[in-house]
């Protein structure tokens, strides 16, 4: 770490936790936003798990695997929570959880309908800020069902801002923020402003709770919130110890316990009085209130604050959960710490980010990062438990027992780990985690490290090395793009504080082996080097679903799969080369990487999966005893090959002798045999390039990608040529009859769930490594190599050149113009050009091919918070 970022308070802080083996801190925004819905609370017979446990259920049933609600934070064993808990005195339900509709429900799937921003955050959660937008009228929950249900897959999704309830303003803003003291002692600050120009009626519950472990582990000791005095609750748990939870004078406190409403699911007798519902039934229909408003413990508790707040005006409730027994816990002044955190928050920010960028860059930046800091979730699966146990409300069964995952009964995981975005993929998936690292790296290295390692550890790798892509299928296949982040944190690690963290690299690279040989072994049907793996992540981008199984003893031959080996393999020499610079032991694992990559390269190039005519490569469908069929759809399939690429300085060549010797030997051999051969050497003799894509393949193909009217739109790559939108490709196999055409905004097939679309639109990892590999081909080619960009544009650029230029576009999706609209927005713009709403930025899934605006999942800080790291990469000259 540089001596500047060392001086932050922050980065002291996570010296300090460093220096005692901590990359995590006890408390932070753990706290999921939805555990309905989830493949964990599914213990039906049919793996439904969106009808199993919906969204009208959660406020009356506990969880067993987690726990939800808004701007929620957590120890990070999940014993302990707290979030905020509203009611605008119109809703059937209090505001406890973010609404929105589970898959079946929407014309493109799962959708969260609300409006909340992730405003602020830093590593060790000392200040976290977060702001969420509650309409004054009653929510429109059933008009936000009813006219999605209307709409068909080729109709835009109704979000809530088409309903109205924020015209005129009639709402209010909900900033919660969080500054701690110390690690254990926390301020909270809810600040509710009435954004209409009349009085308005709030209710306001303050939340804290225990985790209902009781249900699923037997003989554990129940926890207890208890009154202690009038302002103050006792949270007593067997495993976290005692924390006090301070809190303002209020006419009403209510207790309850975490219990499922039996009597509601199933009309069985309930276990308790009082159970998860009873504050919905005291408040809104006031059912038991004097009764609520006499107990003295439960686990669950919430003081009751009832607001009528003027127009235009606000109202600031403080509260205090800490470890600390105080006879004061708001001492004159306390206030303070606020500012004091958000200064050592700027400060810190101050030291990481360029410092020669624009206000709304660096706004843009700041709200990317602090999305990904919120997105670390306490994750619970235990999947031999999960198959084995009831819920206690329906007996173990076959179906599951039998059905999803039950071939991972080895998963036993109970981890803080990073999330796609908490409400729409409220669980990891491999691919998505290995993008999470980056933009984290530049924050907090430790833990960007720790999440890459965790997911190879034995309760999450299979014993044969698959690692798990996601809860709905742990057996799918995703990208493997585990070595290539690694590699991506180690230099971004490296660059920051200048010092190599070999051991990193050790610990992962051992674990990468034995996955890598799964792929080797599973992934390769005919053993020629061409690779398998469905849908790799990429959901509809086949003109049929590529998990599936062919019939009639057919193999989809990907070039995808071939050219994410090839990466795999290339990473992994990059990476045995940087160790063996250390330690010499390594240096022949770097050749056998090595050899790996060059018989990939040959197949790719030389079995038929390259169409001369088009210039670009397919997938190839080779059924038994017919001719193979190629699968001639321009997406990033094809654009995959780009990625595998690496540069070898002649100063490391020389420092090893037996790599070097080797590659010397095979290239004379293979040459002498005519065989194909990837590697270019540099005009000096200084480096070594090695690629999938031969330097006239390379240009043949950058031709289709700096196209406007084929993959290059305004906001960056798009995921499938907008060549098919005149031209869509069509195939019948065994008298069934396949098509896709250019599609460049949300889905219009039902594919993996019909909530996201790669036929069209514009995604942010791909772009990135679409980037960092024509930054890589620029390094070695320099100005011996330009190209025309756009086509047709007449303008000629380096390949460097080239790499700004659709780093800048990408970028641009986010910038507000001179007329002060975001791309991302579309017809939206109107709201977010209000004064209070300006400078709020969401990070959506994938971007409209064409037009730019934000589809998909609308907090998706997870890897489309790499925009952050394209600013960097940007403006590297400036930064911090």
């Amino acid at each position: 770490m540089n001596q500047k970022s060392s001086s932050s308070a922050e980065h002291q802080r996570l010296i300090e936790n460093l220096s005692k083996n901590i990359p995590l801190e006890q408390w932070g925004p753990y706290l999921s936003e939805r555990q309905w819905g989830t493949v964990r609370e599914d213990y039906g017979y049919f793996g439904d798990a969106w009808n199993y446990f919906p969204y009208d259920q959660a406020h009356y049933r506990s969880y067993i695997w987690g726990e939800d609600g808004i701007a929620g934070i957590s120890d990070f064993f999940q014993s302990l929570c707290f979030a905020v808990t509203l009611w605008n005195r119109k809703d059937p339900i209090l505001k406890e959880r973010l609404f929105g509709l589970g898959n079946n429900e929407g014309n493109h799937g799962e959708d969260v309908k609300e409006l909340y921003y992730y405003l602020d955050n830093i590593p060790t959660h000392y200040y976290m800020e977060y702001l969420y937008k509650y309409p004054q009228q009653e929510f429109p929950y059933e008009k936000i069902r009813s006219e999605n249900r209307k709409r068909s897959k080729m109709d835009p999704e109704y979000e809530i801002l088409d309903t109205g309830v924020f015209d005129n303003n009639e709402y209010f803003d909900v900033h919660i923020t969080y500054a701690k003291q110390d690690s254990q002692d926390l301020f909270i600050r809810i600040k509710i402003q009435n954004r209409a120009d009349k009085p308005a009626g709030i209710t306001v519950l303050p939340t804290l709770w225990f985790y209902n472990r009781k249900r699923y582990k037997e003989g554990s000791v129940k926890p207890i919130i208890e009154d202690y005095n009038k302002t103050t609750v006792k949270a007593t748990h067997h495993r976290l110890g005692t924390y006090y939870f301070y809190f303002e004078k209020t006419r009403a406190t209510f207790y309850t316990e975490n219990e499922t409403n039996m009597q509601r699911v199933n009309g069985k007798p309930n276990p308790t009085p009082f159970v998860k519902d009873a504050f919905h039934e005291g408040i809104i229909r006031r059912k038991n209130v004097k009764s609520l408003r006499k107990s003295i413990s439960g686990t669950k508790f919430a003081p009751i604050y009832n607001y009528t707040i003027d127009g235009g005006g606000e109202k600031v409730l403080y509260l205090r959960l800490s470890n600390k027994e105080l006879n004061n816990a708001f001492e004159p002044g306390f206030e303070n710490i606020f500012a004091t955190r958000k200064a050592e928050a700027d400060v810190f920010y101050e030291t990481i980010l360029p410092s020669k960028i624009t206000p709304e860059l660096r706004n843009i930046q700041r709200q990317a990062l602090a999305g990904m800091l919120w997105s670390k979730q306490y994750y619970h699966y235990d999947v031999e438990r999960w198959l084995t146990t009831s819920d206690g409300i329906t007996p173990v069964n076959d179906g599951k027992l039998y059905g999803r995952n039950h071939e991972w009964k080895h998963l036993k995981n109970q981890n803080i780990i990073m999330m796609p975005d908490k409400w729409e993929y409220p669980w990891y998936a491999a691919w998505d985690l290995a993008f999470h690292c980056i933009p984290m790296a530049s924050m907090d290295s430790c833990f960007a490290k720790d999440q890459l390692l965790l997911i190879m550890r034995e309760w999450f790798m299979k014993p044969d090395g698959q690692l798990p892509a996601y809860e709905w299928h742990f057996s799918d296949v995703n990208p493997p793009v585990q070595a290539w982040a690694a590699l991506q944190v180690y230099r971004i690690e490296k660059l920051q504080s200048g010092t190599a963290d070999i051991t990193f690299l050790k610990k992962i690279f051992h674990k990468l082996i034995i996955n890598f040989t799964w792929w080797i072994n599973r992934k390769d049907a005919r053993g020629n080097s061409i690779f398998q793996g469905g849908f790799l992540g990429l959901d509809n981008i086949g003109v049929f679903n590529r998990s599936i199984e062919m019939p009639g003893n057919q193999v989809l031959e990907q070039a995808d799969g071939t050219s994410w080996m090839g990466m795999y393999a290339l990473n992994m020499m990059d990476m045995a080369i940087e160790i063996a610079m250390e330690d010499p032991a390594f240096e022949d694992t770097a050749t056998k990487f090595f050899e790996h990559f060059v018989l990939i390269a040959e197949a790719l190039n030389e079995h038929g999966l390259w169409n001369d005519h088009e210039k670009f490569f397919y997938d190839i469908l080779s059924p038994a005893g017919s001719n193979p069929i190629q699968l001639r759809i321009q997406s990033i399939v094809g654009l995959t090959s780009l990625f595998a690429v690496s540069v070898i300085q002649k100063e490391v060549l020389d420092k090893l002798g037996d790599f070097k010797k080797r590659m010397t030997w095979f290239e004379k051999y293979r040459r002498e045999n005519k065989r194909f051969w990837p590697n270019e050497e540099g005009k000096n003799g200084d480096s070594i390039l090695l690629s999938l894509v031969p330097q006239e393949r390379l240009r043949q193909i950058l031709e289709h990608l700096l196209h406007e009217e084929e993959f290059l739109s305004p906001g960056g790559i798009r995921a499938l040529s907008k060549y098919h939108e005149k031209n869509p490709f069509a195939v019948t196999i065994d008298h069934v009859d396949y098509s896709i055409q250019y599609d460049p905004g949300d889905s219009t097939s039902n594919l993996f769930g019909g909530n996201s679309n790669w036929r069209g639109p514009v995604w942010i990892p791909i772009n990135y490594v679409i980037i960092q590999s024509i930054r890589k081909y620029g390094k070695f080619y320099g100005d011996s190599l330009t190209v025309e960009c756009p086509v047709g544009s007449g303008k000629l650029m380096n390949l460097n050149q080239v790499a700004d230029e659709l780093t800048r576009r990408v970028i641009s999706l986010f910038e507000r113009d001179e007329d002060g609209n975001r791309r991302i927005y579309g017809k939206y713009n109107d709201f977010y050009k209000r004064e209070e709403n300006a400078h709020l930025v969401q990070f959506y899934e994938y971007f409209h091919g064409d037009q730019g605006n934000g589809l998909g999942a609308s907090h998706q800080t997870g890897w489309t918070s790499l925009v952050a790291q394209l600013i960097n990469e940007l403006n590297a000259d400036s930064a911090g």
